[in-house]
């Protein structure tokens, strides 16, 4: 694979290394940190001066080295803490820093935390052994911050995309009252016929999971084509080189699907201020998944926006004017739910 501006050594170690492990994964950031930010996105254009970042590793009570960041202003108070979790196989220290750095540099404290088995968290790359630990894991975390003095008081919101959107719904049935709002992007409620195995697949995969629950041998169609409606984004997504790529492994295919099913039949359950962003011609997630939770969920304080022609990728992988104005409805949308907290 060949990057611009990027040195042909570092390319090549890249390239050559084999990120199962965590240790290798953060050798492969390392060389490429400066690289990705200066990629000619829109989302890393604009003077996001006085922030205060911080990246931290901590083991968490499964024994898992955990790895977070976050963005605060550094001249301001802070209105509102927004955490994150991002999608499948992906990491939140590229394309979600430039959403990250906006949020901050508008009043917003923005925490994230790679989930284990991506990015640069340890566990085996791509791998999910179970889908409610990475629940867990996402609820011990996020709530050390909420827990910390220096934030008591302020309004909390969930963030997440697609896989990650799923996570912050289970999080949200667990602590049905912790949060005032969550902001879903493509939510994995309902994943599309064109990605999802044939019944007699499932079946055999559900059966050779016992056996081989780590393989790569979901078969699993080109997600980034899927994903990415401007073709210069997906290019630039290559830079993304801690994303998990290739085949699924047999549980973490199953435990997803699992996983879906179950968000399914819980709809009603959902019971928090909404903010759902679908696009119109996603084949990742249904669109209408997103639709049967705004219309199941039994909270009245809930919205949708159908984002016409736009693909799965809303924030990376549409053209600059669509991500701008998805950007926009985001910060109107916690804008108004922060006042409306205060009053």
């Amino acid at each position: 694979m060949r990057w611009e501006g990027v040195d042909k050594n570092v390319a090549k170690m890249v390239s050559e290394t084999k990120l199962d492990q965590a240790r290798e994964r953060r050798k492969v950031r390392e060389a490429f940190k400066d690289v990705q930010l200066r990629i000619d996105h829109c989302l890393f254009k604009g003077n996001h001066t006085g922030l205060r970042t911080k990246e931290s590793y901590e083991v968490n009570s499964r024994g898992l080295e955990i790895f977070s960041k976050s963005w605060l202003p550094e001249n301001s108070s802070i209105q509102a803490l927004v955490c994150f979790c991002h999608g499948y196989g992906d990491t939140c220290t590229f394309f979600f820093e430039g959403v990250a750095m906006r949020l901050a540099s508008s009043g917003y404290g923005v925490f994230a935390m790679d989930l284990p088995g991506f990015g640069l968290s340890e566990g085996l790359h791509g791998y999910i052994p179970n889908f409610d630990y990475l629940v867990d894991d996402v609820i011990e975390h996020f709530s050390k911050i909420k827990e910390n003095p220096e934030y008591n008081g302020l309004p909390s919101f969930m963030f997440g995309g697609s896989m990650g959107a799923a996570i912050a719904l289970k999080v949200h049935f667990k602590q049905p009252d912790s949060w005032d709002g969550a902001i879903l992007v493509a939510p994995m409620c309902k994943i599309s016929d064109e990605i999802m195995p044939p019944w007699p697949v499932k079946q055999f995969l559900v059966a050779m999971a016992k056996l081989l629950p780590e393989k790569k041998i979901v078969p699993l169609k080109d997600l980034g084509e899927l994903a990415f409606r401007d073709r210069t984004k997906l290019e630039q997504a290559s830079y993304n080189v801690l994303r998990y790529r290739g085949k699924a492994r047999l549980r973490t295919a199953l435990e997803i699907i699992r996983t879906t099913r179950e968000i399914e039949q819980r709809l009603e359950e959902v019971c928090l201020p909404l903010l759902i962003l679908q696009g119109e011609f996603d084949s990742v997630t249904d669109p209408s998944g997103s639709k049967a939770l705004h219309e199941k969920a039994s909270c009245t304080d809930k919205k949708l926006c159908l984002y016409e022609d736009s693909y799965h990728a809303l924030l990376e992988g549409e053209p600059d004017e669509m991500i701008i104005q998805i950007l926009n409805d985001i910060f109107s949308w916690l804008d108004d739910h922060v006042k409306r907290l205060r009053r």
